[in-house]
C-alpha cells in the first residue's frame, strides 16, 4: 500500500461491492477497480496485517470492526460530498472524481461543519 489513500480506496470497494454481491473476493476487487490480480492481492495482505479485514479459507473478504469503520466512514463521505457538489451544478462525472480526491484529506472536524451547514441550509 502507498498510502493510507489506498487503504481507504480498497477499504470503499470491498463495502460497495458487498452491497452488490453475496461474497467479495480478491478478483472481484480487482476487476472492480480495473487493477492486476496480483497487485490485489499485496493489498488485500496489507489490509490483513493491519487488522481491517479478514479472508477465509474460501477466499472470502470481511471486514473487522476498524475495518468496517473506516469503509463507513469513507462512503459516506464520498456520497455526501459529491451530492453536495452535484447540487453546486458540478457536472455528475467531476463531482464524483472531486470528492474521490476530498474524501481523504478532509478532517473529521472540517468534514462534520461542512455536513451540518450543508443539512442547515437544505432544511431551510
Amino acid at each position: 500500500m502507498k498510502s493510507n489513500e489506498s487503504a481507504e480506496n480498497y477499504l470503499e470497494t470491498i463495502l460497495i461491492l458487498g452491497q452488490r454481491l453475496p461474497v467479495v473476493r480478491s478478483i472481484d476487487v480487482a476487476v472492480e477497480l480495473g487493477f492486476k490480480k496480483s497487485s490485489v492481492s499485496v493489498a488485500m495482505k496489507n489490509l490483513r496485517e493491519k487488522g481491517y479485514i479478514t479472508v477465509s479459507k474460501a477466499g472470502y473478504i470481511s471486514f473487522t470492526e476498524s475495518g468496517k469503520e473506516i469503509a463507513d466512514m469513507i462512503y459516506e463521505r464520498h456520497n455526501f460530498l459529491s451530492g453536495w457538489l452535484i447540487s453546486l451544478g458540478v457536472d455528475e462525472k467531476i463531482a464524483a472524481e472531486d470528492a474521490c480526491r476530498m474524501e481523504h484529506v478532509i478532517s473529521r472536524e472540517s468534514f462534520a461543519a461542512i455536513k451540518k451547514a450543508v443539512e442547515h441550509d437544505f432544511s431551510l
